[in-house]
């Protein structure tokens, strides 16, 4: 299971997924691939490892005066049919 944790200050706002698996984890880089490439706006993106053997991938927007990345955060968190988003 794909979990999800959303946080946003003033012009920043970060989507980190969590995933336990080689098909989790193929599943959200080509998701999150597939959805970044069709926006101007570029995140930062990187991958930690967590305890339990899960990864961790990121995605921050800095600048983010319009408040655009949400939108592209629903597209995401839809795609992957994650229920809930803490």
């Amino acid at each position: 299971m794909i979990d999800a944790e959303f946080r946003s200050e003033e012009r920043f706002s970060r989507l980190a997924l969590a995933y336990e698996n080689d098909e989790e984890k193929t599943l959200v880089n080509n998701c999150i691939d597939t959805i970044i490439a069709k926006h101007k706006m570029q995140p930062e993106i990187h991958t930690t490892a967590a305890s339990n053997g899960k990864e961790i991938l990121v995605i921050e927007y800095h600048d983010d005066i319009n408040r655009e990345s949400g939108e592209i955060f629903e597209e995401i968190i839809k795609t992957l049919n994650i229920k809930e988003c803490n």
